[in-house]
């Protein structure tokens, strides 16, 4: 039934600039919901949509089309009343979903994919480069004694643990146009990772220094304070 509302997301971390974010609910009406870094994770959430696009900032990703809503189109392709309209966006979709990788990211499918689009959209890699400007963001990192000390929410986007930390950040955050900031422990090393953006990269950078140093004060920072 095409009058079903079928679900649509745009899954992303918290690594996403925040510009894309804003575009992708203000402008595209998605929702847009925030996954733990690491690509599984993205994923997980992305299954639950019925078409589900999920990228890291690192490239990393691609989109998921259930099967139940492909079968409702390649049926519904096939039945009568449609408008010249309705058809052609049923083809669209139906050959969209068989030409990206939904098993893993495939960077010349998804290439293949956007430069479709830009056709039939009328425009240019310059018009698409131009949709919205990323903020100037900066990411740093600061040694602590331990990371396992250094808790947070399920998406990595604000700390549980120190209890003081967050609203250190919050405060920080709050003096800044368009500012965001996070930190989360590194999986790998002792080390916490701090990302920040703000409206001007002067800006940007001195929100990441402030909130590298909060973490160092409040996270059992070790060697030199930044």
């Amino acid at each position: 039934d095409l009058k079903t509302k079928f679900t649509i997301g745009a899954v992303q971390t918290a690594y996403a600039n925040g510009a894309s974010m804003n575009y992708l609910k203000r402008d595209m009406n998605l929702e847009v919901p925030l996954a733990k870094t690491g690509v599984k994770y993205l994923h997980h959430i992305a299954v639950k949509f019925d078409v589900g696009i999920y990228f890291e900032a690192n490239g990393h990703g691609t989109v998921l089309f259930k099967p139940s809503l492909v079968s409702t189109l390649e049926n519904a392709a096939t039945s009568e009343g449609l408008t010249d309209m309705e058809s052609l966006a049923i083809k669209r979709i139906l050959a969209l979903s068989k030409l990206i990788n939904q098993a893993t990211g495939d960077a010349m499918a998804d290439a293949l994919a956007v430069e479709a689009i830009l056709h039939i959209e009328k425009m240019s890699i310059s018009d698409w480069s131009k949709i919205y400007t990323d903020l100037p963001s900066r990411q740093l990192k600061v040694k602590v004694k331990d990371r396992t000390a250094i808790k947070t929410i399920q998406d990595e986007s604000k700390t549980t643990a120190p209890a003081d930390l967050q609203p250190k950040i919050d405060e920080i955050v709050s003096d800044y146009e368009n500012g965001r900031a996070f930190v989360r422990p590194s999986g790998t090393e002792d080390v916490v990772r701090i990302y920040a953006e703000a409206t001007t990269q002067e800006l940007a950078d001195e929100l990441a220094l402030k909130i590298c140093q909060a973490a160092y004060d409040m996270a059992g920072g070790v060697g030199d304070r930044p």
